[in-house]
């Protein structure tokens, strides 16, 4: 097997170092609780798996000639995206009325915005299957994942193999470097909880990320 692997990690690195849908998942939900931030990371890895076991097989190849399959992807993926930032504008107002009724204690809920959040997310099981849940679908619904497998990847691959296992090698080695970038940003983004649990910090925190997640969401949609 020969691949270029300098030419290929220098992309790879770029590509994680520009935030995306997946870095705003991954670091609101290890502002969350360390836990869930893994849970994310881990299923935005998993979704990154999807597509490039369809890269191998041509699957993706079919989605990219067909204009009407990438769109709908492409809207379904950005919907998602909308109500992600619904939800966390919502929950941040909600939980600023709630305050402002003296129904929450000064210092707010450390693991989530809103008593709801905080009860669902009281478990374990609980924080690891909405991370990660969250983190498979904003991969698999994102188009553009799918399109680095299908055309970058093969620009690393050389004529000498098995043009499927080099493509296997590449994406296997692409997500275990994600798992370790995106690992490393939950600790650092974890550190931060102690700073957005003060209230008025975690609304403005919640309003922001909401926000984004509506505009990248209403982004993609208009591109498409």
């Amino acid at each position: 097997m020969s691949v270029d692997l300098v030419g290929f990690l220098g992309v790879v690195l770029v590509a994680y170092l520009v935030p995306g849908p997946d870095w705003l998942v991954v670091v609101r939900s290890a502002t969350e609780h360390p836990a869930k931030g893994r849970a994310a990371a881990l299923g935005a890895q998993a979704g990154l798996c999807v597509h490039m076991l369809a890269a191998a097989v041509g699957l993706s190849l079919i989605a990219a000639r067909s204009p009407a399959v990438y769109d709908a992807i492409k809207l379904v993926g950005a919907a998602y995206l909308v109500h992600l930032g619904i939800r966390a504008v919502l929950a941040a107002r909600r939980a600023a009325r709630e305050r402002a009724a003296g129904r929450e204690a000064a210092d707010g809920p450390a693991d989530g915005p809103t008593p709801e959040n905080a009860a669902k997310d009281s478990s374990a099981h609980g924080r690891w299957r909405s991370g990660f849940t969250q983190g498979v679908l904003t991969n698999v619904l994102n188009p553009k994942a799918a399109l680095f497998f299908l055309s970058i990847l093969p620009q690393f691959v050389h004529g000498g193999g098995s043009m499927t296992r080099q493509i296997f090698f590449l994406g296997t080695l692409d997500v275990l470097i994600g798992v370790a970038y995106w690992f490393a940003l939950v600790t650092v983004a974890a550190r931060l909880r102690a700073v957005l649990a003060r209230p008025k910090i975690r609304h403005r925190w919640e309003l922001t990320t909401g926000w984004l997640f509506i505009a990248i969401g209403i982004g993609v949609a208009v591109a498409a």
